[in-house]
């Protein structure tokens, strides 16, 4: 078993991250890090994992640790390296968005790679600290992958994207209290969003650079991202069918449906469901996920099996809230 720690377990994504550490086979929740419930029940938080465990919230580390996940805001895992001091042996993986753009990778003495597994599995099996990829570029590189790497669309890509409102985090906003979610609909951000520059990033990786219209959009439900991206083609459908289902061949968690996709079947799960349409010369592609699995904890422990050497679906074989 190896041990992992959790900084920044109170939360979404650190919540999510305990559950699936706690029915993984071969991972042990060392201590789980919270500066604001220090000391009281991890349950306090996170109620439905009562009777699941009996740890307590931490303010402090154990630096031998085998994994340290950082679900901390953006902008703050940089400076809770400066502070804290981890063994050589440690694997890093960042949950937020400190270390994904080239210009960022390098902190310390540690280079984090870009953790998208369906793109650079092979740099990612030796990898020793790793930059988890966001929800919202998880689900729109999945969407493009296959048509960048074979340099099959044309600028500019329209994507639009709608996420649950466990995607803006567990703090209050204005936008995210039920009277205002519920039964409501509105768009934020627009062309600017910050996930924006890990998928040129990957694009330009590939060759493959596109000008990307995206409107990010606020849903009414809790959790998943449903987005959808079209651009112009020059094939038949079958021809791009055959395109992602060939680069997807060897992706466990990523399944091209000949049916059109709804949010529901992903939900809970590890998994990506894509779709394609084509109208006239006009590819549409729509892709869902799980924004707190797929999209954030449950991609960081399919990257963690890839670190360590184990099967790649581990503790990830989890089921769909589909009813």
């Amino acid at each position: 078993m190896k041990k992992v720690g959790v900084i920044g377990g109170s939360g979404y994504t650190g919540g999510e991250l305990i559950r699936l550490i706690l029915q993984h086979p071969a991972l042990e929740l060392d201590f789980a890090y919270s500066t604001t419930r220090a000391g009281k029940s991890i349950t306090t938080a996170h109620p439905d994992l009562l009777g699941s465990m009996e740890l307590s919230f931490t303010n402090t580390v154990n630096p031998e640790v085998d994994v340290l996940y950082l679900c901390l805001g953006h902008g703050k895992s940089k400076d809770f390296l400066r502070l804290n001091t981890f063994s050589e042996k440690t694997l890093i993986v960042d949950l937020g968005n400190d270390f994904r753009l080239e210009e960022d990778c390098v902190f310390q003495d540690k280079t984090f790679i870009y953790g998208l597994p369906e793109l650079q599995k092979d740099q990612i099996e030796k990898a020793t600290a790793l930059a988890n990829p966001g929800c919202f570029a998880t689900a729109i590189q999945l969407a493009l992958l296959p048509l960048a790497k074979n340099k099959h669309y044309n600028d500019p890509i329209h994507i639009n994207a709608t996420t649950g409102s466990t995607g803006a985090g567990v703090s209050l906003s204005s936008t995210s209290h039920f009277s205002w979610r519920t039964n409501n609909l509105s768009w934020y951000k627009p062309f600017k969003h910050q996930h924006l520059g890990e998928i040129h990033r990957t694009l330009n990786q590939l060759e493959a650079p596109a000008k990307l219209l995206f409107m990010p959009q606020r849903g009414a439900f809790a959790r998943g991202i449903f987005a959808t991206a079209y651009t112009s083609f020059e094939g038949t459908l079958e021809e791009a069918v055959s395109l992602y289902q060939d680069f997807y061949a060897q992706a466990p968690f990523t399944h091209i449906s000949n049916d059109p996709i709804s949010l529901k079947s992903v939900v809970n799960t590890n998994n990506c469901f894509i779709h394609l349409h084509l109208h006239d010369n006009t590819l549409l592609l729509t892709s869902c996920i799980d924004n707190l699995v797929k999209g954030a904890s449950g991609q960081a422990i399919q990257n963690t099996n890839l670190m360590m050497g184990w099967e790649e679906t581990l503790g990830l074989e989890l089921k769909a809230t589909f009813f």
